[in-house]
């Protein structure tokens, strides 16, 4: 009936047997799981997650699609040796985790780009020295790689642009991108460090995070806005360009 009433749209919350996948996962990243484990039953998974068993089926239908879990009928389900999962497929979920990401990622290159041509000119000495001291730990977190320093690495990296993006003195830029972060730490905070993992250490990659960095040091706006954007395009590309995206 038209009574006048108008209504925002709902927001969905995060699927539960995507939840469940999530914690399995970590799990196993984290060595709780090892290769050959059985995991326990949908029965003994479901109370300790307390949900239905329905939803663990569906969560453990997820793994074993991404190639992380192998069930055996009436034996049971067994995480799968790393060797065996170099050609595992991207379950649905995944898939469009990451394609957020990619349009994030994608709207970060113009906004923090704008926040840093702002900081090269706005930013005091003090503000300098807390960037690169950030920068100095992210150097030494990629130094010991993902397999010891992932989140260390990450986080220290979304902390150094934040500082960026705060002394462009400009509260909007970062509005902005507090609510990209906020989206990525809450909602694909999995899938940002797989990816992370996979192609964002090494001497090239810091190459590109150098370069905002001396563009602030100059004091050259043009310049740090050409290597921001640069830098966050890059880090899309190669996101959209790996095997296993598309």
């Amino acid at each position: 009936m038209d009574d006048g009433l108008t209504f925002d749209r709902i927001d969905r919350p995060t699927r539960l047997p995507d939840e469940v996948a999530s914690s399995l996962i970590g799990a196993i990243e984290n060595g709780q799981l090892k290769s050959g484990d059985r995991l326990p039953t949908e029965a003994e998974l479901s109370k300790r997650f307390g949900v239905a068993r329905t939803v663990v089926r569906e969560a453990i239908s997820l793994l074993r699609y991404d190639g992380l879990i192998d069930s055996r009928r009436g034996v049971g389900a067994f995480v799968t040796e790393k060797t065996s999962r170099s050609s595992f497929r991207i379950s649905p979920a995944c898939f469009e985790k990451r394609k957020q990401i990619v349009k994030l990622l994608e709207l970060r290159t113009g906004v923090q780009a704008g926040a840093c041509a702002l900081a090269a000119t706005r930013r005091t000495r003090d503000e300098m020295q807390n960037i690169e001291a950030l920068f100095e730990r992210m150097c030494a977190a990629d130094q010991r790689g993902p397999e010891e320093a992932l989140e260390e690495r990450v986080d220290t990296e979304l902390l150094m642009y934040r500082h960026i993006t705060e002394a462009s003195a400009n509260p909007y830029y970062c509005e902005v991108v507090t609510m990209i972060e906020t989206n990525i730490q809450n909602n694909l905070r999995s899938a940002f460090l797989k990816n992370a993992a996979a192609s964002e250490f090494g001497p090239s990659i810091l190459a590109e995070h150098r370069a905002v960095l001396d563009a602030l040091r100059e004091e050259d706006p043009e310049i740090a806005w050409r290597a921001t954007r640069t830098r966050f395009q890059q880090a899309a590309d190669r996101l959209s360009a790996r095997e296993d995206f598309t």
